[in-house]
């Protein structure tokens, strides 16, 4: 096989590869402007005429306004949390060698393999019981909860590749184990932290499985929750549910785009170091 030939190819796979993860929201995109005897004439062609409209009969129809700031305090308080938590959890089980710390690690590893839709029920009992059902609150409890173990195990690794003669030096000059994480060893761990920001904040945001067990009030629900109830047992507003998909999409992809430069980072490190 010739260079020429090889370079063409090349190209080709890499360009269908292209399209083939451009092609969602290609489709996303034009639905969104679609009107419904367009949708069902030609699914994938671009419409003739662009339904700006479907955005606002949208956002009227979906109260967006509440699902987006339900979403913004679920995200944001979950995200907080679980950083604080889990980088002082992730702290102490990197430097504490040891049987029960590292069984702890164990424990965490295996809290990952465990399916959300085996715990659900035994979920939704508890939280009626406490009466944490229908608020934000318990639903940012459980979220935290279950991202802990990702977390954890994730920010650890990184810990590992921090040197330890920094946190010594500290301690020589008089400084306690809380001065020396947070002000030693908290700033070092910016690449893990913000990573863990993205994906935590890209989990919560579009989290739908949870959010359907615990989040049923309408005063309640997140943005997936209110674009979920746009398909009717009778009826189904494509055009509205994708417009607002797009609109759902627009503060969690600034986030990425500002901060996805530290994904592979510390992802890196994270999977190095562990």
């Amino acid at each position: 096989m010739n260079r020429t030939l090889k370079k063409s190819l090349t190209l080709i796979l890499k360009i269908a590869i292209t399209l083939l993860v451009v092609s969602p929201f290609y489709i996303a995109i034009i639905y969104s402007v679609k009107s419904k005897p367009e949708m069902v004439a030609n699914r994938l062609a671009f419409p003739k005429i662009i339904h700006w409209d479907n955005f606002t009969r949208a956002i009227e129809t979906s109260n967006f306004g509440l699902a987006l700031k339900n979403s913004l305090v679920t995200t944001v308080v979950s995200v907080v949390l679980i950083t604080l938590f889990c980088t002082m959890a992730a702290y102490i089980i990197a430097r504490k060698n040891n049987k029960f710390y590292n069984g702890i690690y164990y424990l965490f590893v295996g809290a990952m393999i465990i399916p959300f839709q085996s715990i659900m029920t035994p979920l939704y009992i508890d939280m009626t019981k406490w009466k944490l059902l229908n608020t934000l609150h318990g639903f940012i409890m459980a979220k935290v909860g279950f991202q802990i173990a990702f977390t954890v195990l994730l920010v650890s690794g990184f810990v590992k590749s921090i040197p330890k003669e920094l946190e010594e030096a500290a301690s020589i000059d008089g400084a306690g184990i809380y001065s020396t994480f947070f002000r030693i060893v908290f700033p070092l761990m910016k690449p893990i932290i913000l990573t863990s920001v993205i994906l935590n904040s890209l989990n919560v945001w579009n989290d739908f499985q949870m959010s359907l067990t615990l989040l049923q009030q309408k005063q309640v629900r997140n943005i997936p929750l209110t674009q979920y109830f746009f398909f009717g047992e009778n009826s189904i507003e494509l055009g509205l549910a994708f417009a607002l998909f797009i609109l759902s999409i627009i503060p969690i992809l600034l986030l990425y785009l500002m901060l996805q430069k530290y994904i592979i980072g510390g992802i890196t490190s994270g999977a190095v170091k562990g």
